[in-house]
């Protein structure tokens, strides 16, 4: 059995049970699985600052839209002591409200869990699924005999999971085959149990590769069965 890191996510029990459950898929197939699980995939600093971009642009439109009412307010503010406002006056006072909508805006979505809240479901499953097939790429493409590798990778932040198959496996086997293996990963998850989908997900998976993989005599464990958290 492969040595078990101090784990971030999962206990050390959740740990073993899935390296078990790799371990007993892969008795049963040809195939390689890895599993992965990060924290997050992407930061989305980028969708911070395009809606805070958009909160500022926001504040400008309206200003110009409606100047007289936001010149009163500053107005009675003052006191009724100033002066008639000029072009640069409302051009200051414009960049000023942009400027500080934006800070806002950005300090807000310095909590992960708005800015998350914030970035569209597409936008999500693009860069889960862009990270994971980077993974594989490193960790399990092409480092099998046969081509049979296979990676289970779990988002967390995001609550996003993905499959990525090496080229045997995916010329054999269509994508939409694992959605049993997604939905019961999913469905742990939501239950605040992603070391129990975890382990239903290799389950589901290794019933797949060992239908169209069956396990010959002399294949060897080609990559480790631990799970790996990020």
């Amino acid at each position: 059995m492969q040595m078990i890191h101090q784990p971030i996510h999962l206990s050390e029990a959740d740990h073993l049970a899935v390296s078990s459950a790799v371990a007993a898929a892969e008795a049963q197939s040809a195939g390689e699985i890895v599993t992965i699980i990060a924290g997050e995939s992407n930061s989305f600093h980028d969708v911070a600052l395009l809606w805070s971009a958009l909160v500022a642009f926001l504040a400008l439109t309206v200003l110009t839209l409606f100047p007289g009412f936001y010149l009163a307010k500053i107005d009675w503010l003052m006191g009724n002591w100033a002066s008639e406002w000029s072009a640069q006056h409302v051009l200051a006072l414009g960049l000023f409200a942009a400027t500080a909508k934006f800070l806002a805006m950005w300090l807000l979505l310095l909590w992960k869990p708005l800015r998350l809240a914030l970035v569209p479901a597409p936008l999500k499953h693009a860069r889960v699924r862009d990270r994971a097939v980077r993974y594989f790429k490193v960790g399990a493409e092409r480092r099998t005999h046969g081509r049979t590798g296979i990676l289970i990778y779990l988002s967390l932040a995001e609550h996003r999971a993905e499959i990525v198959a090496d080229v045997a496996i995916a010329e054999k086997v269509a994508p939409e085959v694992w959605g049993d293996a997604m939905a019961a990963l999913i469905a742990e998850i939501r239950a605040g149990r992603p070391g129990a989908g975890m382990v239903a997900a290799v389950e589901q998976v290794g019933a797949v590769l060992a239908q169209h993989f069956p396990r010959a005599d002399d294949d060897k464990n080609e990559l480790p069965d631990r799970l790996i958290e990020l």
